[in-house]
């Protein structure tokens, strides 16, 4: 038995390859026209703000000159440790829109934001979208992933930068009780703040932002790809990292695979989620990227521990067989029968028991499964975050429950029926009249005719050892998108996988780079975005001893592999090139 990734078959029609191959040799795209660049200007605004900047149901709280120094940005449990940004000279500003107190829960809500205007301003506004459930005013310091040179963030680059905390304060999930903040959560705190910041930018400079980027990782990601497709008329650029644009469907097959790791152990309910832990351990995680390694990493020519050629990979590796079978116990050497089984299961994706029909995408195998945040996502976060978010913000009505505890969360995941209560993410009533399905998600992720006729642009970048949103669900949307656009979507779309590259970062993997400028020198010079040179963190004590700790390599656009040119150093870039798929 055999798990096949649902990839959408691979069609590159005569006029695909011809098209890749002219973007290999070409840097400009003359198909589209090139919008205007942006031209500089100086702040000279910033403490009276509070007093001069009028707009409706909008109070400025305080704004303050800073000088050049730094911010710690304090990361949670998805973003990580707290890092250290250096910051130019800027105007701190924080603010609030649309205070009141909900009519379902008696709680006040506000769209929390802030906002950070460098002295020397580029021009350009950057909307900072964050991770997981929001409920937190990050430091708008231009973030993007967790791995990025901090030096490269867009505060840094010279641009004006917003975040906000969506609408709802915390604790999260308990905002999903109230109507609103659902519907802020999902999209519309974009719509509410961007003609805000836009014009508060201008207040500050004597001028409006010449382009608006838009960018985010995670949910952030889901929360750009909403915008690409809701609010292009707004934005020039869109940088998307690993989205969950299908968020509400990936929060489901997370409880899913806590559903079927339980079947494996019996469960201590005063110590739920070490009897989850106990069913699969991290080294057996290891065990299968080790296999998949031995199985697909000289397809690209290179054998180097990593997976370049991650679809080619789905039909080489086979859990069954290339995975020893333990003939008497674990030994983190060999996977039983039922562990197997188990697993194939969550690779494969949740579907309905009656209909055989997929909630949510499948997996691919890659090689960095092994690892800390990969181990993370597949039981803590499955078992304590994904539950409050189903049952609080995704589900019509809502259904709460005792989160607060192990048993509580592993209770109601457990009861979870994916026959009936899947059908909750799409239902609405007179009090939640859009259902998640409808807030959560792009109206049309295929649709993005209004970026593209505006010659805005998209850049996407996901990691193929992702364990929360799937890269498989992430490369069927890019399919549908070529199919949509008479496979000519990369005249303003592009897909760049990063082999072994866990959830906005980590793994093993190349999982810092730049793609900011890339994005600008696109939307505003025409310059296409070929392959964006990636390097290895060398702070990232998971790398395996053997590799360079300056490895780089190319991150190629979809559906191109980077493939080892036969010479040169294996950890250097420039010895791999993008090649289309046999």
């Amino acid at each position: 038995m055999k798990m096949k990734t649902r990839l959408l078959p691979l069609v590159i029609t005569p006029l695909c390859i011809t098209l890749y191959g002219c973007n290999s040799n070409s840097s400009e795209d003359n198909s589209l026209p090139i919008l205007d660049a942006a031209t500089p200007a100086t702040l000279t605004l910033c403490n009276t703000l509070t007093e001069q900047f009028n707009y409706s149901d909008t109070e400025i709280i305080s704004a303050e000159l800073l000088p050049e120094g730094s911010v710690t940005y304090s990361g949670n449990v998805e973003d990580g440790n707290s890092v250290i940004y250096p910051t130019p000279a800027h105007c701190l500003i924080t603010g609030a829109m649309n205070e009141r107190i909900s009519i379902a829960d008696g709680k006040p809500y506000k769209i929390g934001f802030e906002m950070r205007l460098p002295s020397d301003w580029n021009g350009r506004f950057y909307y900072q979208a964050n991770g997981a459930l929001d409920g937190v005013l990050q430091k708008a310091v231009g973030r993007f992933m967790i791995s990025e040179d901090l030096n490269a963030s867009a505060l840094n680059k010279g641009f004006a930068v917003i975040s906000s905390d969506a609408g709802h304060q915390s604790p999260a999930p308990m905002f999903g009780l109230d109507p609103q903040a659902r519907l802020d959560y999902g999209y519309n705190a974009v719509a509410t703040l961007t003609p805000m910041a836009k014009d508060l930018i201008e207040k500050a400079y004597g001028k409006q932002p010449d382009r608006s980027y838009f960018a985010g990782c995670s949910n952030g990601g889901r929360h750009t790809m909403v915008a690409s497709a809701r609010f292009a008329d707004m934005y020039d650029g869109f940088l998307v990292g690993n989205p969950g644009f299908n968020l509400p469907k990936a929060a489901i097959s997370q409880m899913y695979g806590i559903q079927q790791y339980a079947t494996l152990v019996d469960i201590d309910p005063e110590n739920v989620l070490s009897s989850l832990q106990s069913s699969f351990t991290q080294q057996e995680f290891a065990l299968i990227s080790e296999k998949v390694v031995q199985q697909c990493d000289a397809l690209d020519g290179a054998s180097d521990g990593m997976v370049n050629d991650i679809i080619g990979c789905q039909d080489e590796f086979d859990l069954y067989r290339d995975v020893p079978t333990c003939a008497v116990q674990r030994d983190g050497t060999c996977l039983t029968e039922a562990q197997k089984n188990v697993f194939n299961n969550i690779m494969s994706g949740p579907h309905n028991s009656k209909t055989n029909e997929a909630i949510y995408s499948d997996f691919p195998y890659d090689a960095g499964m092994g690892t800390n945040d990969y181990y993370g996502w597949e039981f803590f976060m499955a078992m304590m975050r994904d539950p409050g978010a189903v049952a609080f913000v995704f589900s019509t009505a809502p259904t709460p429950y005792n989160g607060s505890t192990e048993a509580g969360s592993f209770e109601y995941v457990n009861s979870f029926d994916m026959n009936t209560d899947v059908e909750k993410i799409y239902a609405i009533n007179e009090t939640y009249t859009e259902s998640a399905i409808d807030f959560m998600t792009p109206p049309d992720a295929t649709d993005l005719s209004t970026l593209r006729n505006r010659s805005a642009k998209m850049m996407v970048v996901h990691g193929a050892s992702d364990a929360v949103f799937s890269p498989a669900d992430t490369i069927n949307w890019y399919e549908g998108l070529q199919d949509a656009n008479d496979r000519n979507a990369d005249e303003f779309a592009r897909l760049y996988l990063v082999p072994g590259m866990n959830h906005c970062g980590n793994g093993l993997a190349t999982d810092r780079f730049d793609m900011l400028d890339k994005l600008v020198a696109w939307v505003e010079q025409g310059m296409q975005p070929q392959s964006v040179e990636a390097s290895v963190r060398a702070d990232n004590a998971e790398l395996p001893s053997n590799w360079s700790p300056t490895r780089t390599r190319p991150l190629c656009p979809y559906p191109q592999v980077a493939t080892y040119n036969g010479t040169g150093s294996i950890e250097d870039a420039a010895s791999f090139s993008c090649v289309a798929p046999k």
